[in-house]
C-alpha cells in the first residue's frame, strides 16, 4: 500500500540510511495552499532532520514510497501511514533527477577562512591565467570589510588575509570580482561593491595591488555586479538588480528590476543603467549569466525573491542588447545566485543555493548538471549534487565556481557548516567522471 492522503498533520517517520538517520516530518494544510510551503527551522539544531511542508511533496512521494510504521503527534486519534524514504528517493520524487550527496565527504572540503564569533560570507572567485585563484568576501552578512585571499594549489590551501586598500573596509554590499583582457593582452581585475553608489576597485597586476574603491556613477544597486558579459566589439555589459532603494538613493522600496550598464574602456567607466527585465508579480534579482555553447545566445538565470514562483530565465539573441520576457525555470534550478561553467565535455554545471519548495536539500549548497538545451527546453537536467549541508534554513551558498585544467571543478562559498558557529568560507573540489557513475547508482 502506498501513501495516498495529503491530509496529514505532524507525521514523523524514522529511516535508517547508509550514511545518516533521516527524520521526515510532513506538515500539510488545506489542499492547494501554497502559503504553507516553507523551510524547516529545526535544521539549525539537527542537520539530519528534514522538514517538508508541501502537499506537492506528498503527492510526489506517494508514487515512490512503501508504507512504514509511524507514531502519532500529540492530539491525533489514529496513527496514519507515512513514507519510509531515503534522501535520494525524496529528491528524485520532487525533482525528477537523481541526487549525488557529497556533504559528508570531508576529504573534499578545504577551509578558506574561519574566525570564532565572526560572520564570514558571500565569496566571489576568479581563476587567473596561471591557475591561481583569488577570492574576496565580506566580514559580515553582505556588508563589512572586504577580505582578499589567494590559492595556488587549486583551493586546497589558502594564503593569509592579504593587504587591501583602506576604502575596502567601508564596503556595504557583497563584493564581486571579474577579469577582462585588453587588446594588448593585459588582464584587468575588477572588484565591485554595491548599494549607493556602486563603487569599483581595479588591479592591472593580477591582484598584487589594487586601487581604492571609487564610484562608477550616480547610481546604485544590489549585488553589483552579479554578472559581466564581453560583447563581440569588446564592450562589457554588467548586470545587477535593485528594489528601488539604491538606484537613486531614494531609500523607498518599489518593484524589483534587473539592469545593465556598459563599459567601452575595459571596465574603467560605465554608462547610465537601463532596465532589461522585470515581472509584474515576481521579484527578479541576482542575474547569473550563461552563454550558449556556440556563443550566439545569452541567458540570465534569476533568483525569485518573493518565493512565490520558481526561479526565472531570460534570453538574448543580440549579444545582450535586448532580452526576452522572463519565464520560470524547472524546479530543479530554483534557487539563489546561480554561477555557471561548462565542463570539459560541454555539459553545464551551475552552483547555487537551493530554495525550491519541498526540496529535501532546501537552503543547502547544491550544483545542477545538465545542458544548454535543458535551459531552453525547460527540462530538469541530468542530476543535482549537494556539496555541503547548511545547518541554517537558507543563509549559505553565494558560490564562486572555477574549472581547473585537469577538469576538476573548484567551488567556494560560505555557510553555517557547524551548528552554533558563525558562517565560514569553504572550498569543495569535484570532477564529472566520478559523479556520473554515482548519479546512475554506481
Amino acid at each position: 500500500m502506498l501513501l495516498q492522503s495529503p491530509r496529514l498533520q505532524g507525521i514523523a517517520c524514522e529511516k535508517h540510511h547508509p550514511s545518516q538517520l533521516i527524520l521526515v516530518s510532513v506538515i500539510c494544510g488545506p489542499a492547494g495552499r501554497r502559503d504553507i510551503l516553507g523551510e524547516s527551522r529545526s535544521r539549525r539544531h539537527n542537520p539530519q532532520v528534514i522538514v517538508l511542508k508541501s502537499k506537492q511533496f506528498l503527492t510526489a512521494v506517494s508514487m515512490w514510497a512503501a508504507v512504514g510504521s509511524c507514531t502519532n503527534s500529540p492530539g491525533q486519534d489514529q496513527a496514519p501511514n507515512a513514507a519510509d524514504l531515503s534522501l535520494r528517493e525524496v529528491h528524485e520524487a520532487v525533482f525528477g533527477v537523481p541526487l549525488v550527496d557529497l556533504s559528508l565527504e570531508s576529504n573534499r572540503q578545504y577551509i578558506v577562512d574561519r574566525e570564532h564569533g565572526q560572520y564570514l560570507g558571500h565569496p566571489t572567485t576568479q581563476m587567473l591565467p596561471d591557475g591561481t585563484i583569488i577570492a574576496v568576501y565580506p566580514k559580515g552578512h553582505g556588508e563589512g570589510p572586504i577580505v582578499l585571499k589567494r590559492s595556488t594549489d587549486g583551493g586546497r590551501t589558502w594564503s593569509n588575509r592579504l593587504p587591501v586598500p583602506e576604502s575596502w573596509a567601508s564596503s556595504r554590499e557583497v563584493p564581486t570580482l571579474f577579469q577582462t583582457e585588453r587588446e594588448d593582452g593585459l588582464v584587468r581585475l575588477l572588484l565591485f561593491s554595491g548599494l549607493y553608489p556602486i563603487r569599483l576597485a581595479v588591479s592591472d597586476d593580477l591582484g598584487e595591488t589594487w586601487s581604492e574603491l571609487q564610484p562608477i556613477g550616480d547610481f546604485g544597486g544590489i549585488v553589483a555586479m552579479a554578472s559581466i558579459h564581453t560583447q563581440a566589439d569588446g564592450d562589457l555589459l554588467a548586470f545587477f538588480h535593485d528594489d528601488g532603494r539604491f538606484l537613486r538613493n531614494s531609500g523607498e522600496p518599489s518593484a524589483f528590476r534587473v539592469f545593465a550598464t556598459r563599459s567601452s574602456d575595459y571596465g574603467l567607466s560605465w554608462s547610465e543603467p537601463w532596465v532589461i527585465t522585470e515581472h509584474p508579480d515576481a521579484d527578479l534579482c541576482e542575474p547569473g549569466l550563461v552563454t550558449s555553447p556556440d556563443g550566439t545566445r545569452l541567458a540570465l538565470l534569476l533568483r525569485e525573491n518573493s518565493r512565490t514562483y520558481e526561479s526565472f530565465i531570460v534570453f538574448s539573441d543580440d549579444d545582450g542588447d535586448t532580452w526576452s520576457e522572463p519565464r520560470e525555470l524547472p524546479k530543479a534550478l530554483t534557487g539563489d545566485r546561480h554561477t555557471a561553467k561548462y565542463s570539459a565535455d560541454g555539459r553545464l554545471v551551475i552552483s547555487y543555493r537551493d530554495m525550491a519548495d519541498a526540496s529535501p536539500t532546501r537552503g543547502d549548497w547544491v550544483v545542477w548538471v545538465g545542458s544548454w538545451d535543458d535551459l531552453t527546453n525547460h527540462d530538469p537536467g541530468l542530476y543535482r549534487i549537494r556539496l555541503m549541508d547548511n545547518t541554517d534554513s537558507w543563509d549559505a551558498a553565494y558560490p564562486g565556481l572555477e574549472l581547473a585544467s585537469d577538469g576538476t571543478f573548484i567551488s567556494t562559498t560560505y555557510g553555517h557548516w557547524t551548528i552554533g558557529e558563525e558562517p565560514y568560507v569553504v572550498t569543495v573540489r569535484f570532477n564529472m567522471s566520478e559523479l556520473d557513475t554515482r548519479s546512475s547508482g554506481g
